[in-house]
């Protein structure tokens, strides 16, 4: 009956690796169902572990640096959070320059400071280069 538990092991892994996408635990789960299969042939439980663990090392190093190679050639990165706002055009409510000002972004107002030095008026549309603490650091947009 060892090799059920293995089994609720590898089962339990898989829903964890469901909410988590690591591509961790799956490899586990790997190793477990391994060791399932050690219980099955009557294997004693020191050999089943060996089993989980060599199987679940061999995966990791083996498999998950492929499927993550795979994953992310076929799945652009979705910037989140402050990297998100890099790139993304805000309009100047507050003249900025080296020392700040105000720009809204995303529809919100946000401390600003140029990059180049120079003094952007009111008005004028610029692109967030950098996110510096709670400080866009921004540059006049191209026109055209």
């Amino acid at each position: 009956m060892a090799w059920l538990v293995w089994v609720g092991v590898a089962l339990l892994l898989g829903i964890a690796e469901m909410l988590l996408l690591t591509l961790v635990l799956i490899m586990l789960a790997g190793g477990a169902l391994a060791a399932a299969l050690a219980a099955a042939l009557g294997a004693p439980w020191w050999v089943q572990m060996l089993t989980m663990a060599v199987v679940s090392a061999i995966l990791l190093t083996a498999l998950r640096p492929w499927l993550l190679r795979n994953w992310r050639r076929r799945t652009p990165l979705v910037e989140t959070n402050v990297a998100g706002y890099v790139g993304r055009t805000a309009v100047v409510i507050v003249p900025v320059d080296a020392a700040g000002g105000r720009v809204k972004l995303t529809g919100q107002v946000w401390t600003a400071r140029t990059e180049t030095g120079g003094v952007l008026p009111a008005g004028a549309t610029v692109r967030v280069v950098q996110i510096d603490g709670a400080t866009a650091v921004v540059v006049p947009l191209e026109a055209g």
